[in-house]
């Protein structure tokens, strides 16, 4: 008998993981692994584990079986993969208990048609895509309906026949002696993987599972003012699921690229001017080439190093909203590291007529001259 597998490992979690915590788990590995993001077959194998882990660890019951040691997604799920061998499953063992001999009730044989799972697909956008919204066509590829057997997993022709193993029930049930007496056990069919029928004839197609994976192309419209790491559902668009069952949503995950001049604060923009001491000193104007164009900015004379000079309006517009951040412009101003035996003469002299004469200048009644003389100096 195979040892069961450890789902709390393959999602890597602590076995006292909160079903929250284990949600996170599974959509950070869904995002790496998944098909259409991740091509390469072993991460795609990795991709059906993670995904049979988590649908085994937020559901309770199946939960319980693998705290106790159990696989509840092992054949016969709750004959080998249960703790309680012999009893198939936590529900035959209140049968077993509770109910008289033969009295068990089974569950029901399983549907072939189930529903399909949600795909991810990573989209990456410019800023101005992101700000203004963008239409783009995706190459998406996920399993669709299969167009020979229209879903129904069986060769032109032919049907699927009632299981002869299980009598079209799904189940198989048995009666066991106990310390208890007779004890009525069921458990699902594995001939027909307890859907009650099996198919003589698979399609040549799909090979019986009812649908084929294909790449398409679908028009995804981006709205403007949607955010890195945002989503977009598209529903019906996921993976169909066996047996032809209605298909999952996909969902578009936003990757917004760097920009060269601004960075992004939800609906704010920031960018930096560099400005020389004298523009500053003096006071100039900056054309500056925003989201919508070309901008004139004041820059009023004296500005200093670090003022922030704020274009109402001319951010990001926000989501679903009419209105739009600000464009926040921060003002770097540059001192000189190289001057010429001109500048500097000139710069002395403009120190000498403000007032501002340097140490070493000379002993005036400049600035630091003042100060000398406010310490003893001499």
């Amino acid at each position: 008998m195979a040892a069961p597998r450890d789902y709390y490992d393959l999602l890597g979690v602590r076995r006292n993981a909160t079903p929250e915590e284990i949600k996170r788990a599974y959509r950070k590995l869904a995002r790496e692994l998944h098909p259409d993001v991740n091509p390469d077959p072993a991460a795609q194998e990795r991709f059906k584990d993670v995904t049979a882990a988590y649908e085994v660890l937020s559901d309770p019951d199946k939960r319980r079986i693998v705290d106790l040691g159990g696989d509840p997604l092992s054949q016969g799920a709750g004959a080998a993969g249960s703790p309680f061998t012999g009893f198939g499953g936590f529900g035959d063992v209140f049968e077993a208990f509770f109910g008289s001999a033969g009295g068990g009730t089974g569950r029901g044989r399983r549907s072939r048609v189930r529903p399909g799972s949600d795909a991810l697909l990573q989209l990456s956008l410019t800023l101005d895509e992101a700000a203004f919204g963008v239409r783009r066509e995706l190459a998406v590829e996920t399993a669709i309906v299969c167009s020979t057997c229209s879903g129904s997993g069986c060769a032109p022709g032919t049907s699927p026949r009632t299981c002869a193993t299980c009598g079209g029930s799904g189940e198989i049930q048995s009666v066991q002696r106990s310390f208890l007496g007779q004890v009525m056990t069921t458990r699902s069919c594995s001939a027909c993987g307890g859907t009650g029928q099996r198919i003589p004839s698979p399609c040549p197609g799909c090979a019986g599972d009812g649908r084929v994976r294909t790449r398409r192309t679908i028009a995804v419209d981006v709205p403007a003012g949607i955010e890195d790491g945002m989503r977009i559902r598209l529903a019906g668009q996921g993976e169909v699921g066996p047996g032809g069952g209605p298909a999952g949503d996909l969902y578009i995950e936003i990757s917004e690229l760097p920009h060269e001049t601004f960075t992004r604060e939800g609906a704010d923009l920031h960018c930096s001017v560099v400005l020389p001491m004298t523009a500053a000193a003096l006071g100039t104007d900056l054309v500056l080439t925003t989201l919508d164009g070309e901008e004139k900015v004041e820059i009023r004379a004296g500005t200093q190093s670090g003022t922030v000079l704020t274009l109402r309006g001319k951010g990001v517009p926000r989501l679903r909203s009419s209105s739009r951040g600000d464009l926040h412009v921060h003002v770097e101003v540059r001192t000189p590291t190289r001057l010429d035996e001109e500048q500097e003469r000139l710069l002395r002299q403009l120190a000498t007529l403000r007032n501002e004469d340097l140490p070493g200048v000379g002993r005036g009644g400049g600035l630091f001259g003042r100060v000398r003389e406010a310490f003893g100096g001499r």
